[in-house]
């Protein structure tokens, strides 16, 4: 734990009851036209705070959450970092860039292990990953600059199990990244790229496959192996649906699953099939006229080079753990898997990285804890880990957990848009009882606008805004009861803004986050207008809120944190 301690603030008194601080998952604040589900929804509640004298929009994307540029989206992972953390913290995105940048990952000891494995045993190096330039999970830039080092190391044979995003980047756009991939491996297999490699007929049926290794000069072979939407195969969160993740590894690990002879052709093919994006796309085996061109087998390496942890996990736990149960996997294949980095500290989970992850010590749960502060940190299963791992700093456990509660509501398993009031009335219900426990400072996450954003579906997404509105007046009226303080904010884009417009002027459907800042308001019952005067100062953003909140309970924030957005009494 941290050796930093709290100390009471000379002016700023703690209110008789409770600090609540709501987290509205993906509300943003749009352009306020036809595609911002949040503009386009009955909200008011919203509307009401919006009128008090504390309201005020804070930055929720790129160097304000430690992205490495103000053009990457910001994601909860680091929303929360950054709400807990009360500091701007390099995240896992621009802590990979910088190590492949400077060449240090190269000559780490998992890298070195990897490549040295691999060449032994003449097993190929295997790469499993979101496959996009989204820079949430990953980014193909990253995977690219593996496969060209691990060529020029002498690497042989290598295979890459892509997973289709479609969610932080346009919804159909897969071929592209597919197509640039497929260009990179074929230059690195010295074999052909372009309509001789991605128009080929689909289907194990097919006479025309891509050649084997013999045909490539130099000997290295270096392939598509397997892939799959991301949302239905391998990147499961928080144990929500492990089948996910049994998908991916019989597709993975075992080759099993429907054959294609391309990654382009079956996409091309199961969209033409399904109807669906990318996210949600099944799995599917790339072969030849051998089988399964990349089962991972005895004597493999594999790197998992997703960076962000919450959609990684699973299937790390899958290849790490010994004593696995919660699907059958068969018999594990002996090889060495490493992460792109550490997904879960506290479980030492990968055990083998390429980059160490931040290490954020002195949240703000850690400093109350260490002042005796009681918390409580809810949510459903969604977002669950956002306000307990990230907002203490990629920790799963409590500090100290006589003084910290945290209460997961199981989300259910239907589409999204067909249920977009999700779990909000049951976390409302269960937080409004908790109350009845006196804790100090409580944390809550509404996922709603963000997990239905997602799916593209403008109607549901505004249903989930107001499902979403009616809780915060139940909290509101709830914690005003109390005596209590209401901080409201969010952790990036998502609903504010559900099309993109296409260059030829058209819209397209967009089911990523947005770069728009995010609302902010303190609603406080001591406070004549209702709540206190803001000051913010130059580009406010996410890492404001935990100083903020520290004062709200009575207390100096550290000097090491971002400042509080309270104007000074």
């Amino acid at each position: 734990m941290s050796d930093s301690k709290l100390t009471p603030h000379p002016v700023r008194r703690a209110p008789e009851g409770p600090v609540v601080a709501i987290v509205m998952d993906g509300v943003g604040i749009g352009a306020g036209d036809h595609g911002d589900a949040v503009a386009q929804a009955r909200t008011p509640t919203l509307d009401w705070l919006r009128g008090l004298p504390s309201y005020t929009s804070l930055l929720a994307h790129g160097t304000a959450v430690g992205m490495p540029s103000d053009a990457d989206m910001g994601n909860s992972e680091v929303g929360h970092n950054a709400l807990g953390a009360g500091r701007i913290i390099d995240q896992g995105a621009t802590l990979v860039s910088r190590a492949i940048a400077s060449g240090s990952v190269w000559d780490g000891p998992v890298w070195r292990a990897a490549v040295d494995k691999v060449k032994h045993s003449g097993q190929p190096l295997h790469f499993i990953g979101l496959l996009s330039d989204g820079n949430v999970h990953s980014h193909i830039e990253h995977l690219i600059a593996l496969l060209r080092r691990a060529a020029q190391e002498g690497v042989q044979r290598a295979r890459v199990h892509v997973l289709l995003d479609g969610r932080d980047v346009p919804a159909r756009s897969a071929l592209g990244y597919i197509d640039r991939l497929e260009q990179v491996l074929a230059e690195l297999s010295s074999r052909p790229s372009g309509p001789e490699l991605s128009s080929r007929p689909s289907g194990p049926e097919s006479s025309s496959r891509p050649s084997g290794p013999e045909s490539s000069t130099g000997g290295r072979d270096y392939r598509i192996a397997s892939g799959g939407g991301r949302m239905v195969v391998t990147m499961d969160r928080y144990e929500a649906d492990w089948n996910i993740v049994a998908r991916g590894w019989q597709i993975h690990v075992r080759g099993e699953g429907r054959q294609f002879a391309s990654a382009r052709a079956a996409v091309e093919q199961l969209y033409k099939e399904t109807g669906l994006d990318d996210q949600n796309l099944p799995g599917f085996v790339i072969a030849d006229e051998r089988g399964p061109v990349g089962k991972i087998c005895d004597g493999a390496a594999v790197i998992l080079f997703n960076f962000r942890g919450d959609r990684a996990l699973e299937l790390t736990r899958a290849f790490d753990e010994a004593n696995f149960s919660r699907f059958e996997r068969g018999p594990r294949p002996d090889v060495l898997f490493a992460g792109m980095t550490q997904y879960d500290g506290d479980l030492g989970l990968p055990r083998n990285y390429l980059v160490a992850p931040p290490a954020i010590a002195g949240t703000m749960g850690e400093l109350l804890a260490g002042a005796g502060v009681s918390q409580l940190a809810i949510s459903e299963t969604h977002k669950f880990g956002h306000v307990t791992y990230f907002w203490n700093g990629n920790r799963s456990e409590p500090f100290d957990p006589a003084l910290e509660t945290y209460v997961e509501i199981p989300s259910d398993l239907t589409p999204l848009e067909q249920r977009p009031w999700m779990k909000a009335a049951e976390i409302t219900d269960r937080l409004i009882a908790e109350l009845g426990r006196d804790p100090r400072f409580v944390r809550v996450n509404f996922a709603n606008g963000d997990m239905v954003g997602h799916t593209g579906d403008l109607h549901a997404t505004i249903l989930a805004v107001e499902a979403v509105d009616l809780c915060l007046a139940r909290l509101v009226a709830a914690v005003r009861k109390r005596k209590g303080v209401v901080v409201v904010t969010a952790d990036h884009g998502n609903a504010d803004q559900m099309f993109d417009r296409r260059p030829d002027g058209c819209l397209q459907t967009r089911t990523s986050h947005t770069l728009n800042r995010v609302p902010f308001v303190i609603v406080d019952p001591r406070e004549p207008g209702g709540g206190p005067r803001v000051a913010p100062g130059p580009a406010p953003g996410l890492s404001n809120v935990a100083a903020t909140c520290l004062e709200l309970l009575g207390y100096s924030p550290p000097e090491s944190f971002r400042a509080s957005l309270l104007a000074r009494a």
